[in-house]
């Protein structure tokens, strides 16, 4: 795959990285149960297929993920493996519970946690998955994001991280912790049915020559082609997707039309429509990369080939026109 600089770093990415949410597996927010060789064989796939970063966290799995990818790169030679990028903010008790810190003991803390899970000495790009989370419980002060950048640039300096990165900032937010130290890249969600970053976050990055790495550019699976109202309805009951807005009405309605313009598009381009999808928010100037997620090795085949797809403006026409008036993609 070609490279594209992450900002102003100098980390050489490639259009997509591998997002490792749902091998996780099952906690408050994971996608059901997950076989850990399949993961580590779709961790193979990828680097096989050119992709140079993974994006993890602590919290896909509480733990489970950061510690999958570590095990994965054991097995691949040192000059073959990719960059790793994870977070840190999100933090759980012994009753797995999750909540929020942003304080610097704290950032400290999941910076050493993450460094032993994924057996690295370094991590390439360390980043605030939330800056704010649920309520706080009453005369429980989570610290702020300027606490935990400067903590961040701390461990920079100490040779634990190569670069600073943001997960769900606003443009405000960024421009707070940025005049502290610069922000390498931000990772918003970003896809065809969810644009609203487009208003402010991505001007900003442009303005300030900061990486974009969007994640769910396929909405969480919604728009791979592969999702039907038969297969959402037997999603498990631990798969946080059956209570998510866009696999409900009447957003399940817009979004399934949308599949069937992408996949017409698909085949007139020899391609899948996962591969569309993707290609969608990779021809935004302003997006770097797209993390698309893969629990097996074939979903992996699926998608690598998305950065080789050029939409042109009928296509292009096409999709906005189907989420405007879901009736046009009938």
């Amino acid at each position: 795959m070609p490279t594209r600089q992450l900002g102003q770093s100098s980390l050489e990415i490639t259009p997509i990285g591998l997002g490792a949410w749902a091998i996780g597996g099952a906690w408050r927010f994971g996608w059901g149960p997950q076989d850990d060789a399949d993961s580590i064989a779709a961790i193979r796939r990828a680097v096989e297929r050119g992709m140079n970063w993974i994006d993890t966290a602590p919290a896909y799995g509480l733990g489970r993920s950061e510690s999958v990818v570590g095990e994965a790169l054991r097995n691949i030679p040192a000059n073959d493996r990719p960059y790793v990028f994870t977070k840190c903010s999100l933090v759980w008790d012994e009753d797995r519970t999750v909540t929020h810190s942003l304080r610097p003991a704290s950032i400290r803390r999941e910076c050493e946690a993450s460094l032993m899970r994924l057996g690295v000495e370094r991590i390439d790009l360390y980043q605030i998955h939330w800056p704010k989370w649920q309520a706080a419980p009453a005369g429980d002060d989570p610290g702020s994001i300027e606490d935990a950048w400067h903590t961040m640039s701390e461990l920079r300096r100490e040779g634990k991280i190569r670069y600073l990165g943001a997960s769900n900032f606003d443009a405000d937010q960024l421009a707070r912790v940025h005049a502290i130290a610069p922000v390498t890249s931000v990772q918003p969600p970003y896809s065809i049915v969810r644009r609203d970053v487009e208003n402010g976050v991505l001007p900003w990055c442009r303005e300030h020559g900061v990486g974009v790495i969007v994640y769910s550019p396929m909405q969480s699976g919604l728009l791979s082609g592969k999702m039907t109202r038969e297969r959402i309805a037997s999603l498990p009951e631990d798969d946080w997707r059956r209570h998510a807005a866009w696999f409900q009405e009447p957003n399940l309605t817009i979004a399934l039309g949308i599949v069937e313009v992408l996949r017409d598009i698909a085949a007139r381009h020899g391609r899948t429509v996962a591969e569309v999808a993707v290609a969608w928010t990779l021809h935004n100037p302003s997006v770097t990369g797209a993390i698309v997620g893969a629990r097996r090795a074939d979903q992996v085949d699926e998608f690598t080939r998305a950065a080789d797809v050029t939409l042109d403006a009928s296509d292009l026409a096409r999709i906005d026109a189907a989420l405007a008036d879901p009736r046009r993609s009938a």
